[in-house]
């Protein structure tokens, strides 16, 4: 499965747990884990409102483009 979040990582360096964020959002727990393992992506309103929470650029909870890369 292709790794398009980096949400996991994310909030393990700011060292927020699931349930924190689930609870912003009004979203379950469950929802969230799938988010961090890449089962499911989160919508851009979402994505929106967990870089507002955690106070970072909406950037870097996603991974860049491989194309990017190669430039």
């Amino acid at each position: 499965m292709k790794k398009i979040n980096r949400l996991g990582e994310v909030l393990q360096e700011q060292g927020i747990y699931n349930r924190e964020i689930a609870k912003y959002l009004n979203k379950s727990e469950e929802t969230i884990s799938r988010w961090i393992n890449n089962h499911r992506q989160p919508s851009v309103s979402d994505l929106y409102d967990i870089a507002e929470y955690l106070k970072v650029d909406i950037r870097s909870l996603l991974y860049p483009s491989e194309w990017t890369k190669k430039a």
